[in-house]
């Protein structure tokens, strides 16, 4: 009896783990801004609904907007540039660029459709306006890389193969390492692609691209001694996101 049981288990978490491949397969396309083929499962409408959805949440984890109108218009007059200077502004997304007030966390992010920030902490140790357009542009990068698309769809799918795996063999915590271990390799080929992205944003806009190096300088010194090696990151080690910058800058001079 037991065999039995275990059988048709098995059985079940095939039929689950074989579903969950063919629907991947069926939800393959080229992305048009990239050439790039990616799982894909939103639509740009809603990209754009799930930005402006989670904004302000994101916003008020770090201390909400920043109090001076004349560095927001700064931030929105480089995002501005870069967009309409490049194929961002043939997309179906609405950027909108936010500065936020948090004066201790060296970041900027992007949401799906169009939602992109930068902190104040970041953008107070920033030397020009290229190094903005350079990490206003890695941002823009992410939105039409549809990096977040990407991982919501692949997370969905390994939520499926796991829940297949443990019916089948109890190979649920095993599976969804793998899953994990590949959204974390994939999120360090997104930040190369959105560099890759933001060197092209900068030169056509008319920025100096070097100037991403002098970002990555900056984030290096900023993250000090005990910076967690690349491995470990979802980010790439700056060091080699200036070689791949470099190369990226004579790609398209």
């Amino acid at each position: 009896m037991r065999s039995k049981n275990f059988k048709i288990r098995l059985i079940i978490g095939l039929a689950i783990v074989a579903f969950a491949y063919l629907r991947k397969c069926s939800q393959q396309e080229v992305n048009p801004y990239t050439g790039r083929t990616q799982t894909i499962t939103l639509s740009p409408e809603q990209e754009i609904a799930i930005g402006l959805e989670s904004a302000p949440q994101m916003a008020q984890q770090h201390g909400g907007l920043y109090p001076n109108n004349e560095y927001q218009a700064f931030v929105d007059q480089v995002g501005a540039k870069l967009v309409n200077g490049s194929i961002a502004n043939k997309t179906p997304y609405d950027y909108e660029f936010h500065l936020l007030a948090d004066p201790n966390t060296i970041n900027a992010f992007a949401l799906p459709g169009g939602q992109v920030f930068i902190t104040y902490a970041l953008f107070s140790k920033l030397e020009n306006e290229d190094q903005l357009a350079g990490v206003l542009g890695h941002e823009i990068g992410h939105v039409l890389g549809k990096h977040s698309n990407e991982r919501i769809s692949e997370a969905n799918f390994w939520k499926t193969i796991t829940m297949g795996a443990s019916v089948g063999a109890d190979m649920g915590d095993f599976v969804q390492s793998i899953g994990q271990n590949t959204l974390l390799a994939n999120g360090r080929d997104d930040e190369l692609e959105s560099d890759d992205l933001g060197v092209k944003f900068m030169i056509k806009a008319g920025y100096n691209p070097e100037a991403m190096i002098g970002v990555m300088e900056i984030l290096k010194s900023a993250a000090g001694p005990n910076r967690v090696p690349e491995f470990q990151s979802t980010h790439p080690d700056p060091e080699n996101r200036i070689e791949h910058i470099k190369a990226a800058i004579e790609k398209y001079r």
